[in-house]
Parts: structure tokens; sequence; C-alpha cells
């Protein structure tokens, strides 16, 4: 879609901001706006967070693990102030309240002092201070330390687009229709991407259930999972095809390194990714070797924690020839002579939804080393482990390919998206006439 400029642009005087239309005014935020700081001094109100996805009601009732705090202490946010996070403008947020209730003392809560303002057209422009990192420029702090602040009378004094009333209401009414029919868009390719991921599953399970002859006679196999397979297929528990490790190297996030000795598969970076290769960049050094711990090529890892059921047993294989160490809350799985590593990974891959029957846990679950032991998967000929795996490579290689064709889509939609605000709230397109 194209769009015009306006006829006659002007110098803004700010940096940030470059030339705007000639008709605009540019006006700094304490003649639009005035900080509030109202200490509630009871208890009773929500407690509100400032996150990404805007201001959240928290839940103080079930956050495990959370300290006391006396919250008549925090300050009160109305319906319709601006909430702020300006002791982080690398990752802080801003959003306008919906409810009213309560947010650290910490954070900026201001309100409109002008009738002339739609509030979301500025929502719009302050999420566009943090998305391009303006406002970043003009913090005071510790940015290594994730406190890079915005101090009260910088806020003041920081210039900001003006236009008119009806202006302001044209841009956001303009955006509105513009980033609804992006998201709408967004979601098409998502769940386009849900579908394929199910399809991936699919195939995998069909191929390490059923195999790959369609016209193969059947039996009931006797294992739940696996539900009837090929008359000729035998069985062995995972312990008897494979060493079974339970994950306990003591390195912690702080230790990882981008250059090292050894692979660090730490948890929280394994359970994200199907392979160990060359493109995971996770180490750590000598001084937590651990002979017992050692992961090599065709070994499979078999996640025991994870943030959500649905991720539970998720496993990934190493494809690399150099040494990793695994960390914890994790299984390796080192196949036998007479198993394929690629083979046993795609069977892990196959049972891991049955694995989430022995989850325990509220928020973080685990199965245990016993449960993982009397899970059976078909014992098959080298030969025909060589064909599944080989086949599994191709098939999901290909859904691979058109999974991330989407998620690049999806990258370039929310550069649009993002590109779009940025031109509208700062004049650089004129959508005046523009009609929903």
């Amino acid at each position: 879609m194209q769009f015009k400029a306006y006829p006659s642009y002007k110098n803004s005087g700010v940096e940030w901001l470059g030339d705007v239309p000639e008709h605009w005014q540019v006006k700094p935020n304490k003649y639009v706006f005035k900080i509030q700081k109202r200490i509630a001094g009871t208890l009773g109100f929500n407690v509100l967070s400032i996150t990404q996805k805007g201001l959240k009601i928290k839940d103080i009732e079930s956050n495990a693990g959370q300290m006391a705090q006396d919250y008549s202490k925090y300050q009160i946010v109305n319906v319709g102030d601006f909430a702020m996070n300006h002791m982080d403008l690398l990752t802080g947020w801003i959003d306008i309240a919906k409810v009213t209730g309560v947010t650290s003392p910490d954070y900026r809560v201001f309100e409109v002092r002008n009738k002339k303002v739609n509030k979301e057209y500025f929502l719009h422009l302050f999420q566009l201070g943090y998305r391009n990192k303006i406002l970043f420029a003009f913090g005071q702090g510790a940015a290594q330390m994730g406190r890079w602040r915005l101090q009260s009378e910088t806020f003041n004094t920081l210039k900001m687009p003006f236009p008119s009333i009806e202006e302001q209401q044209k841009i956001v009414s303009f955006l509105d229709t513009e980033t609804t029919r992006i998201d709408n868009l967004i979601a098409k390719q998502e769940k386009l991407i849900e579908l394929l991921e199910e399809q991936r599953k699919s195939v995998i399970s069909h191929a390490v259930t059923k195999g790959l002859d369609p016209n193969a006679p059947m039996k009931d196999s006797g294992v739940e999972w696996l539900g009837d397979v090929p008359e000729h297929w035998g069985f062995s528990r995972i312990d008897g095809i494979s060493k079974i490790v339970r994950g306990n190297s003591a390195f912690a996030k702080a230790d990882l390194l981008e250059v090292g000795q050894y692979v660090a598969l730490q948890y929280g970076k394994t359970y994200k990714v199907d392979e160990i290769n060359t493109s995971f960049n996770s180490y750590v050094n000598q001084e937590f070797f651990k002979d017992a711990q050692v992961a090599n090529f065709q070994d499979v890892i078999l996640i025991s924690t994870s943030e959500t059921l649905e991720d539970l047993g998720h496993s990934c294989f190493y494809a690399r020839h150099d040494l990793g160490l695994i960390g914890g809350e994790q299984f390796l799985l080192k196949p036998k002579a007479e198993i394929l590593g690629k083979y046993l990974y795609y069977a892990t891959k196959a049972f891991s939804v049955f694995l989430q029957r022995y989850a325990t846990g509220l928020k973080v679950f685990r199965f245990n080393l016993d449960d993982l032991k009397n899970i059976y998967i078909p014992n098959l000929s080298l030969e025909d482990q060589y064909k599944i795996a080989d086949f599994l490579d191709t098939e999901t290689a290909k859904i691979d390919t058109l999974i991330e064709k989407q998620k690049t889509l999806i990258e370039k939609l929310k550069e649009y998206r993002a590109s779009i605000i940025s031109h509208a709230v700062t004049g650089k397109i004129d959508v005046r006439e523009f009609v929903a």
C-alpha cells in the first residue's frame, strides 16, 4: 500500500524526530502531561505490573516464591493514566490503565493535562520511543545492569510532535485499521505454523509406530502408546537399548561462554532446539568437566523439566563431534551399538506426549527416571532404523523449511507494522484522507 507525504514540512528542531508537517506543533511533555505520585496508604487495590504485553493485573495470591510486600506503599493508577517503566529503557514498556490499581512507586505514572489530546496517539509515540530506543538516548544510569532510567526533568522537557486533536484522531483511526489488518495476517501465519508443527509430530509418530510400509500386516503391540504395529516388530525398554545419564553438571547461566572447551548443554537452551549443531554457541571450560556427564555424536538429550506441560519430554539430537556437558533437569540417552541415535531421537519425539501422564508439579513439571525406564519402543534392525531415520530427516526438513518461511513472513509483517506506526505518528505519511 502506498501512502503520500504531507505537502510541506519544517525542521522540528528535535534530532530523533527530524522534519514534521509544517502546520504541526512540537511541545515538551510538561505542557501535555502531569506526573503523579499518589501513594495508596491502604490495601485492597489491584496490583498492576508493566510488561511487554501491557499493564497486567498481578496474581499476588498464587505467585509462588514471591516475597511479601506492603502494597499500601504502592502508587495509585487511575483508569486512563499512563504507567511506564522508566527505570529500564532497554526492556521496559508503557501502557494506559484500563482498571484502577496500584503499581510500584519506582514506576512513573502521569495523566493528561491538555484537553486536546488523544491518549492512544501519544501511547503509540511513547511505545515507539521504547521500540526504536529513542528514549534510551535520553537515559541515565547503568545500562549494563538493566538500570537506564529517564529522569523526571528529562521526561518533562522531552519534546514530542503535537498535531491537532482532529489529526491525532485520524492517525489513531488509521492505525487501528492497519494494525488490526496486519495482526490478522500474523495470526493466520501463526495458525499455519501450529498446523505444520502438528503435521511434523504426526509424521514422526506414524513412522515410529506404524513403519513405512502401508501394507504391512499389523498386530497389537501390547504397549499403550504404540497401539497396533507391524507384525514382525519387536520391543525393548529404553534402559535396555541405551544408557541413561541424569544431568547434573554444575554450571549456571553466568558461567556460559561463546567460545570454550565443552558445549554447555544447559536446560534453558536445549529445550528450545531440536538439534545441537554448530550453530549452538554455549560453552564452558575444563573446571566443569565430568566424565560421566559427556554427550557425544548420536546421543539424545531428553528434557525432564519444562515451563509448560506441553514441553515436557522435549528431546534434541546431539549432532556434534566435540564433547558436551549435561546441565541439570535433563536425561542423556546414550544408545547401545545396535541402536541408531537418530532413530532413538525420533522415538523420543513420538512418545514425549505419553510422558505427560507422569508429570508432577504445578508450574514446573517433572517425570522421574523410573517413568522413563519403563517406556518400550520398537527394537528394529539397523537397516529399518536407518530407513525410518532417513525418511523422517527428509520429511521433517520439508516441514521445517515451510515453518521458517512463515516465521520470516511474520517478522516482515511485524517490521511493517512498526514502520507504519512510526511513519504515521511522526507525520512522515499523510493519513488525513484515510477512510476505514
